[in-house]
């Protein structure tokens, strides 16, 4: 089960500050705990928990949503919303040059050390051990290094600022604004959302397909017909289209700042998970995104629905 930030943020309260919270969420929070500990369910980490924690201005809250996060996670890590859905692509471009063996087998849950950021994505280097090290033992310094990391910086007393300013959102207003004052119906206002999407993320398919090996005329014949029924078949970049078009289609949408981490991570999230948590705000685009696609991920506003849901579904044979 995936939890938006905010859900992180109320079970934290539920054990650090309980009177912050109702005594049904204080008594979803602990069910979720007993299934955590028991290993009937598991409750990833994302970067971007890890990015939203870390900037917060107090101190406290922030030493407790870390150790929160942490200590309920137990060391699961959801795989780079971005490298995801770089792999999906990857995928499909390696099955239209009869490079299959290429295709990367990489979990989106995963226990794996250095998951969370991707050194193709990010342009950073994880720690590597001596070469001198036999196999078992380097994996474990690395595993080790890793969780030692990941544990520093969510409990860092110092808080991390935020980093630039990328526009995405500016971008996305400016879109928006211009796609209400068209004169087109539905179906054309989704191709210009389609090209506008295409546009956004151009570098990683072109890079997806060298790495693939696709030619370059079969890449510019995907591009031109068939990119979008083939994005629609992948669980988070799929997802993602569906919400762009969601917003965008909603006339008068306002685009803030944090909505592209809810709609990276949801998307990725809500694409493999069995249960996502989230707010309002994004919960109904994706809910719309899981119906159009065909997905059964069960996606809830509230931890006490959630958690009646999950009691359920452990109930049954």
């Amino acid at each position: 089960m995936y939890l938006d930030q905010n859900k992180w943020s109320e079970i934290s309260n539920a054990f650090h500050a309980p009177s912050k919270v109702s005594d049904a969420s204080r008594s979803a929070a602990k069910r979720l705990a007993q299934w955590v500990v028991e290993e009937r369910i598991v409750l990833p980490a994302s970067a971007g928990h890890y990015s939203e924690t870390t900037k917060r201005f107090d101190t406290t809250k922030r030493y407790s949503l870390g150790l929160t996060v942490l200590t309920l996670s137990r060391g699961w890590q959801m795989r780079d919303a971005l490298q995801t859905r770089r792999n999906e692509l990857h995928a499909e471009f390696c099955r239209r040059s009869g490079q299959l063996t290429k295709v990367r087998s990489a979990p989106v849950f995963t226990l794996s050390p250095d998951a969370l950021h991707s050194t193709a994505v990010r342009g950073m280097q994880h720690y590597a051990a001596p070469t001198t090290f036999e196999p078992t033992l380097a994996f474990a310094t690395e595993a080790l290094v890793s969780a030692m990391a990941s544990i520093d910086t969510m409990l860092d007393t110092e808080r991390i600022e935020p980093g630039p300013a990328t526009g995405w959102a500016d971008s996305n207003q400016r879109f928006s604004g211009w796609l209400d004052e068209q004169d087109l119906d539905s179906q054309q206002k989704r191709k210009a959302i389609d090209a506008f999407l295409l546009s956004d993320i151009s570098a990683e398919l072109a890079e997806e397909a060298h790495a693939a090996a696709l030619p370059i005329e079969d890449f510019r014949h995907w591009i031109l017909t068939e990119a979008a029924d083939d994005i629609r078949r992948f669980p988070a970049l799929g997802l993602f289209r569906e919400m762009l078009h969601n917003r965008h289609l909603n006339k008068g949408t306002k685009w803030r700042i944090n909505d592209l981490t809810d709609m990276v991570y949801l998307s990725c999230a809500a694409g493999y998970a069995d249960f996502v948590v989230c707010e309002r705000h994004m919960r109904d685009p994706l809910t719309h995104g899981l119906r159009r696609l065909g997905l059964g991920t069960q996606v809830f506003r509230h931890l006490t629905e959630a958690a009646d849901a999950i009691e359920e579904a452990l109930a049954t044979p």
